[in-house]
């Protein structure tokens, strides 16, 4: 019997910890790529299959959101962070936990949402062929959640699901996931057929109060550089 590559074995471990949450972080003491995985800590929890929508709980410490804060600040642009430590472990993380490669993601964008401010139902995959050119089309979103004691700032899925749900205040059709610090939403653009899937589409409820600060990375088909 063939043994199993380094990679493989971390997979075990994290289908492990997928289906058995009990298990824990003190398994996992001292082991390096554990630790920068988040093995034991990261809960994910499944929102909808059409579109596909994984909530994964603790993706990020606190001091990991306040360091993409910072790094924002104070211009609130795109954030190169690959070239840090913390960047790079967040990065990894993205790309294990999304099963794409880190070279297919765009840089991550941190953005800051005031009171009464929102944003519009839209798709993140591209209509037009120019955007095309670097990477393909975009497959997957990771949206990450870096602040606290917000009202408000749902992400809202109006396909997503049969009930409804409270956005900004709202009662509304469709799937409203809550902007825990430190959650991240990883969903996908694309069907499992290959085709875009328009029951992705997806907005930002309005902030009622507080500040509510995300970083999103979007995950294309091919490499982006």
């Amino acid at each position: 019997m063939s043994s199993l590559h380094s990679e493989d074995c971390m997979k075990l471990r994290i289908l492990a910890i997928f289906c058995c949450p009990e298990v824990g972080m003190p398994y996992w003491v001292g082991d390096k790529e554990a630790e920068t995985l988040r093995i034991g800590y990261v809960k994910p929890e499944i929102i909808s299959w059409s579109p596909r929508i994984i909530l994964l709980h603790n993706f990020l410490s606190t001091e990991e959101c306040d360091y993409l804060r910072a790094i924002a600040m104070p211009r609130l642009q795109i954030s190169t962070v690959v070239d840090t430590k913390t960047g790079k472990a967040i990065e990894k993380r993205i790309s294990v936990y999304s099963q794409i490669p880190v070279e297919n993601g765009e840089l991550i964008q941190v953005l800051r949402y005031e009171k009464n401010q929102f944003y519009r139902p839209h798709h993140d995959y591209f209509s037009d062929t120019f955007n095309l050119k670097r990477g393909g089309q975009r497959v997957a979103t990771i949206l990450m959640y870096l602040s606290d004691n917000v009202e408000g700032g749902e992400t809202y899925f109006p396909m997503a699901g049969s009930g409804e749900c409270s956005c900004g205040g709202r009662m509304m059709k469709g799937m409203c996931i809550k902007p825990n610090k430190g959650d991240a939403l990883l969903f996908w653009s694309m069907g499992l057929d290959g085709q875009s899937d328009t029951n992705s589409i997806h907005g930002g409820c309005e902030v009622l109060s507080g500040e509510k600060w995300s970083a999103t990375k979007w995950m294309r088909q091919r490499a982006t550089s």
